[in-house]
């Protein structure tokens, strides 16, 4: 009984965790794929994506991963696809945007509207750097390439200025500089490092995992399934 009691145990303390999945609600996943995904041992299921996030593919994927016991996380890219029914609720703040909408002002806007049904101990606020000029996010969100002294002053900004819980740093699709990673996570002492972007295989993942909190595996999920389950166990 003891062992079953573990084995249902779910981990919602963030500063705890390893290693999630990421999932597209545009892109197709088995029922199959995602039950593995889900009892693989990763510590979440983070939902979002850049483009045609809706509504509707949102609540679909939100409710099928709803049958397993591990947290579930909607990542905010439009206003219009929040839905209710997540554990948390990561929203981001793109620091290297040249476009203030992307740091505060459709978070200024939200809170017009919606300040009175947050609660706000769903909610976590992510400074996000994103580092592939060639990605639709990066694309959308209108960014400029930081140096490694500017990715580092602003993950220290996001520590120490405005106190966020979460820097993220996002290559989409490509992958990273494990070096960056290193600088990045020497500078930081309470918020947690989150890296995602391009982890393609355990080696990568073990290589990622050294130095950020977290390691976020999405894209290889629809290019190489079964390479991204064994991220899990890479990492733990």
């Amino acid at each position: 009984m003891e062992n079953d009691l573990e084995d249902c145990f779910v981990n919602y303390n963030v500063k705890e965790w390893k290693h999630v999945f990421k999932l597209d609600p545009a892109k197709e996943i088995t029922d199959e794929q995602l039950e593995l995904l889900c009892e693989s041992g990763t510590d979440a299921i983070i939902i979002g994506g850049t483009d045609n996030v809706t509504l509707d593919n949102v609540l679909d994927l939100m409710y099928r991963v709803r049958r397993f016991a591990l947290p579930c996380v909607l990542e905010v890219s439009t206003m219009e696809s929040v839905a209710p029914g997540f554990d948390y609720y990561f929203i981001p703040m793109v620091f290297n945007s040249s476009e203030k909408k992307w740091m505060m002002d459709i978070h200024h806007e939200a809170i017009k509207q919606y300040k009175d049904m947050m609660n706000w101990d769903e909610i976590m606020m992510e400074g996000y750097c994103i580092l592939n000029p060639d990605s639709k996010a990066y694309q959308k969100t209108n960014c400029t390439l930081p140096t490694e002294e500017d990715v580092v002053a602003y993950a220290f900004m996001a520590e120490h200025i405005f106190k966020l819980p979460i820097f993220y740093i996002e290559y989409s699709g490509m992958y990273g500089d494990p070096n960056l990673v290193k600088k990045v996570n020497e500078e930081l002492k309470e918020t947690i490092l989150f890296y995602g972007g391009g982890i393609t295989t355990v080696e990568q993942a073990k290589e990622m995992k050294q130095y950020a909190d977290v390691i976020v595996v999405g894209n290889s999920i629809y290019t190489n399934f079964k390479e991204a389950l064994k991220t899990v166990e890479a990492v733990q």
